[in-house]
């Protein structure tokens, strides 16, 4: 059986931690793991499992790539998408990647919280048997409250050993309708997850949208590959149709059925689902961070940065990070959105980015900007190199304030240790990279004309980026 991890989401309502460029699947919300990494750690107990293929955004390939290798993953292939189409698409693409049509891909959202894992893997056993069967099999999740966030799955009568022929995918419903579907008992939550055949998938794709089948496999056969990623083909994927896999096949087909899940799953879709599985205080309280709190009660208090303090609260999320701080009474943390929507409308970085901006090197957090001016801390990890690269609007000062750098200045190479310093005058060729076996930390000045960071120029670069 194949993983394959769906990581296309931008996890909006998690703002200010959750961004687009930084999403919540890479973060470590519920443990000291990130969430794609969680999504794989809790299949350890299952033992014949093929390598995954991660399907992600191109602007996260490093860090999914990085985050599976921190805990020993390496993936047959991580596929890139130029642009979202929903997860009908990259499912196809994974399918189509799969090494036979008799292989089984357990289709798993990398941003999911399952709190117990052995009644998971139990479901994952017998969604195997299905799958070679020839069934499309989904996991539902056995309500427990009348929720009207998620979409349902309706059960027929027909059961199948632990599973159930699937009689209809219901939109989210009222409130009401939700209530009588937790009486009735023949309701799941539908969680996304899915096991199948990837022949069978291909086949019913075929049958139901042969259109977004045929540009799926232009889009593969047309793709480079470069490192360990694999580049869909942007033009053609972009007239590829957008579809969930729900829409596209499940609701059409008949061989979906369906397996009853009970494991504590959540999609962490809110602030207010995060509280609901993050350890809490004899006060109802989940804290994380530098945090004080005096007479407060059931509420979510996160601090990347500063001290933050809350006096008298009921019910709130605040979350504190180093560029922006949110403010939320639980039962109206759904309007997050709204914010990054206006963010997006006024141009600002804070709906896409954090201060400390990752690459494939390391980090660097804008510590200080002003006219014409602005100053960087730069941590390469040991190995890492930036680009081969110039700048025509700024010249940089680089200043050593831990470890050892390499730096290449035209057609100088000269080693930097802590306490030393280098002005890269503009215009000139330069690179900055770790030689030794420890982080390296740098204090950048920069000072010119225009700061930003399209003003680059590279000329090699070992993580075949063209740009960010």
């Amino acid at each position: 059986m194949t993983p394959v991890i769906l990581s296309g989401g931008s996890g909006t309502r998690l703002w200010p931690l959750s961004r687009g460029q930084y999403p919540k699947q890479f973060l470590p919300l519920v443990s000291e793991h990130t969430m794609v990494q969680e999504t794989m750690l809790r299949l350890s107990g299952l033992t014949n499992l093929n390598k995954p293929i991660a399907i992600c955004n191109q602007d996260h390939r490093f860090m999914m790539a990085e985050q599976l290798w921190e805990i020993g993953i390496k993936p047959s292939a991580i596929i890139l998408e130029p642009v979202g189409k929903n997860t009908a698409p990259a499912v196809a693409m994974a399918a189509l990647a799969a090494e036979s049509e008799d292989e089984v891909l357990l289709v798993l959202p990398a941003d999911h919280v399952i709190a117990n894992s052995e009644p998971f893997l139990l479901a994952i056993i017998e969604a195997e048997k299905l799958a070679l069967q020839g069934n499309l099999v989904t996991f539902g999740i056995i309500p427990t409250r009348p929720e009207t966030g998620y979409g349902y799955i309706m059960r027929d009568a027909s059961q199948q050993g632990g599973s159930f022929k699937v009689a209809a995918f219901v939109e989210k419903p009222n409130l009401a309708t939700a209530e009588n579907y937790l009486k009735s008992g023949n309701y799941f939550w539908n969680s996304g997850i899915f096991a199948f055949k990837a022949g069978t998938f291909l086949k019913e794709l075929e049958k139901f949208n042969p259109e977004m089948l045929s540009i799926c496999k232009q889009a593969l056969a047309a793709a480079n590959t470069d490192l360990d990623f694999t580049r869909l083909d942007k033009t053609i994927f972009s007239t590829c149709p957008a579809d969930s896999v729900d829409y596209a096949i499940m609701e059409k087909t008949d061989k979906a059925v369906v397996i009853p899940l009970d494991a504590g799953w959540n999609d962490v879709g809110s602030w207010s689902a995060l509280w609901d599985v993050t350890d809490k205080d004899a006060f109802g309280n989940a804290v994380s961070g530098d945090v004080m709190a005096v007479d407060t009660r059931n509420s979510y208090i996160s601090s990347d940065d500063k001290l933050v303090t809350v006096i008298g609260a009921d019910d709130l999320i605040v979350v504190e990070t180093k560029d922006a701080v949110m403010v939320a009474t639980k039962d109206r943390v759904q309007e997050v959105k709204q914010i990054v929507d206006q963010l997006k409308k006024l141009g600002r970085n804070e709906a896409s980015v954090h201060r400390r901006v990752y690459r494939p090197w390391g980090h660097y957090d804008c510590v200080d900007i002003g006219e014409n001016h602005q100053t960087k801390r730069i941590v390469v990890k040991p190995g890492g190199k930036l680009s081969l690269q110039k700048h025509h609007h700024r010249s940089e000062h680089w200043v050593v304030v831990k470890g050892t750098a390499l730096v290449t200045r035209d057609s100088e190479e000269i080693l930097l240790t802590e306490n030393e310093s280098i002005y890269i005058p503009l215009g000139t060729l330069h690179r900055l990279e770790n030689p030794g076996v420890t982080a390296l930390e740098v204090v950048e000045v920069q000072s010119g004309s225009y700061l930003g960071e399209d003003d680059i120029v590279r000329y090699n670069d070992n993580y075949g980026r063209i740009d960010g």
